[in-house]
Order: structure tokens, then sequence, then C-alpha cells
């Protein structure tokens, strides 16, 4: 679509059970015309066969259950447009599988939706989320007061619950950028609005507030690349080839990078791709092979250019611990952060939560329990080289393992 941004806008979309997040989903596909024909009419189909009006939370138990037969890419994947750029959902199950793929997984939210019943106000789950949100430093937060339709689109009901969501909020840290009154379920302030039922409302549609956005700009950050794999090519080939995946920046031919956690100088003498040879650079998210001066390079090793990450032994994180078995300081982990390994011991629990209930639990802990949250110190036994996860996820993103399987994801802080 002409005019339309080549990189797309991340989102998760987050609410309390039953505030209304599939009929919100279905909402964005049907009113962005990201549906096929096809596929509105199997779910007009299912909607007759049990003799119920068009919901149009169809849309996500139709993509839920493609996502169970193994039909269509992963939900986490999935996308609708705008003529501004395309959108892609992050799935958010639930908190412990939302805080482990956040977490140690590859996906970054550029942005989040928070979802909250207007009839209901603040649950649980809203602290619980208001919470993750905090913690992954997601600051671009649109609120949307859902079923204003069973409050009769009362402006007193929506700054009630606004004040609420905004207190919350302002616990973890975000000032949300929108608080929005929605009614899904018959489309208002979701693309459009009916000025006779929101004419007090000043405030832009879902549609408008995404589009206001911004993308994480890691290409515009400094170059960070971590060395995957060597291959040794045969003479004539290209000799040492160090293959990895450019995180952050922008790598190019001829340019002088520091190797961390070394701290030596090198020159990029060639970059290659399959079927490209010779490359004159290599943008973030391109996996490339790279020929340096002294080709010295190896497996964790980071190329770095402009300002540098810290390099040290000692990590202040946030951790998630995954596993149903406690942790008590002192025992044994692997530390993984990009292609970066190293023994680690967690030294000093600082705090506890239970995001269950987001909550604090415990200062100076002694122990870390199932599917909490901590603020950590790690003591590793060489240095790596890290960011902080707010400024560079790839490097500010690791995981913990012990024997062999990940028990802990955390981001560096």
């Amino acid at each position: 679509m002409e005019g339309m941004e080549q990189k797309p806008l991340h989102i998760v979309i987050v609410g309390h059970v039953d505030h209304g997040k599939s009929t919100l989903v279905g909402r964005l596909f049907y009113d962005t015309g990201s549906l096929s024909d096809e596929k509105l009419e199997e779910i007009k189909r299912a909607a007759e066969k049990l003799d119920r009006p068009l919901e149009f939370a169809y849309v996500m138990d139709h993509l839920e259950e493609e996502r169970k037969r193994g039909i269509t890419i992963d939900i986490a994947h999935t996308f609708f447009s705008t003529p501004k750029r395309r959108y892609v959902i992050i799935d958010a199950p639930g908190h412990k599988e939302f805080l482990k793929n956040m977490i140690s997984g590859t996906s970054q939210a550029d942005s989040a939706l928070l979802l909250v019943d207007a009839s209901r106000g603040v649950e649980e789950q809203t602290l619980r989320h208001c919470y993750i949100l905090g913690l992954l430093g997601i600051t671009q937060v649109a609120v949307l007061l859902n079923k204003m339709d069973l409050v009769a689109f009362e402006e007193d009901a929506f700054e009630a619950v606004a004040s609420e969501v905004r207190g919350v909020l302002a616990r973890q840290g975000i000032d949300p950028t929108y608080i929005i009154p929605t009614a899904a379920i018959t489309g208002e302030n979701i693309a459009r609005r009916r000025e006779e039922k929101l004419s007090w409302f000043t405030g832009p549609t879902v549609i408008e507030a995404l589009d206001s956005f911004t993308p994480i700009k890691v290409g515009d950050k400094d170059l960070r690349f971590p060395v995957q794999d060597i291959y040794d090519l045969q003479e004539g080939e290209g000799g040492i080839l160090a293959a990895g995946r450019v995180e952050a920046g922008v790598l190019k031919k001829g340019q002088t990078a520091v190797v961390l956690p070394e701290g030596k100088k090198t020159r990029v003498l060639e970059i290659k791709k399959y079927m490209k040879p010779d490359l004159p650079e290599a943008e973030t998210g391109e996996c490339v092979g790279i020929r340096t001066e002294d080709g010295g390079l190896k497996r964790g090793d980071v190329l770095v250019g402009g300002s540098p990450p810290t390099v040290s032994d000692s990590i202040h994180a946030n951790i998630f611990w995954m596993v149903d078995a406690e942790y008590e300081p002192g025992r044994p982990l692997l530390f993984r952060c990009a292609t970066q390994e190293a023994t680690a011991r967690i030294e000093r629990i600082l705090k506890r939560f239970d995001p269950a209930k987001a909550e604090f639990v415990e200062s100076d802990a002694r122990t870390i329990r199932p599917a909490e949250v901590a603020e950590v110190e790690i003591r590793l036994d060489a240095p790596v080289a890290v960011d902080r996860f707010s400024d560079i996820p790839e490097l500010g993103r690791f995981v913990l393992e012990y024997a062999g399987r990940p028990v802990a994801g955390g981001i560096i802080i």
C-alpha cells in the first residue's frame, strides 16, 4: 500500500478475562479490512450454525483454532494493516506465558493496549498486567475502557475508571499515552466513532492512537553484532568467516569495530550473504557472514560501534523464575545472552514479587519461588557485554539454565 511504513509496529493486547479482548481483536481485523472474504464467510457460517449473531470474538476463536491445528502462522505473528503500516499482535495468553515469551523469547512489544471493562473497573488481572508492562519497560500504552455501552456511554463513569487505571499505572512508572472509551462489540471508537454517543470525548480512535505510536528503532542505535558461528572456508572461498545476526545498528564494510568482551579492535573486510557475496552493509535483523582483518573472532564475541555496552561479570536484573523448584542463592547456573555464555550464581535476591497478585513479597529474600519475579544480583565467572533491556532488547535479555534446561528469563536493568 502506497505510503505505508515498512517497519511493522508490535503490539501486545492485555486485559482481564471477559473484558473483551477477543472481540477487540476481531474488530481490529474486521474494521481494517484485514480479514479475507473467505475467512469472514467461515465465521458467519459458524455464527449461523449456532443461531447467534456475528460476534467478532469468533475471529480470535477461529485464529486460535487454526493455531492449535497448525494451519496458520502463530498468532504471535498475525497482523492487521492500516494505510500507515502493518501491526503485529504479540499473543499474551496468560501472565506466565507472556512473561516467559517476552523475557526469554524473540519478541519485544513496541506498545500495548490495556483493556479494562468500564462497568467493572480494575480487577486482579488488570493489576498483574500493569505490573508486567512496567517490568518490561513498555511506555507506549493506550488504555481502552471497553464495554462503554454497559454504562450508557456516560462520561462520569469513564472518568471514574480512568482515574483508577491512571493510579495503578503510575505505581509502575507508566503514564498512559491515551485513555479511550470504546465498545468493541459495536465498533464504537475502534476505527470510527458515532458522535452522538461519545460527543464528550475529543481524543483519538484506537486505530488513530496506534498510528501515532512509533516502533522501537533498534536500527538507529549503535552497532551490536554477536558472533554465532565460525566457518573455516576453503582457500579462495574467503578464509575464516564469522556468522551472526545484526541485533542493532548497521554493520558496514570497511568500518572499524571493537570486539567485546576483550576490547580489541578489528576492521570489517567483507560482508557476505547467500547469493550476495559482497555487500556494502547489513542492517538490523540481517543474518550475514563477515571476514575481518585479523580473523580472530570466536562464538560469543560481540562487534560493537559507537557507545559500547557494559562489560561486566556482575549483572543487576529482574528475572522471572519459570520452573516448579525453588532457587537458593549460590547454586550454579548457566547465563546465556545473545551468543554469550558464562557460569553464573545469583548472589543476592534484592526483592521478590508475586506477579499473580502484582504485589511485593519480600526484600533480601533467601529463595525465589515458582512463577515469581525477583530483582537480583548475578555473579559470572567471566565478563560479558550487555545493554539495558530498554535500550537494546537483544543484549538486554538473557536466559538462566540449570542442568541443560531454562529455569529463568531475565532483563537487565
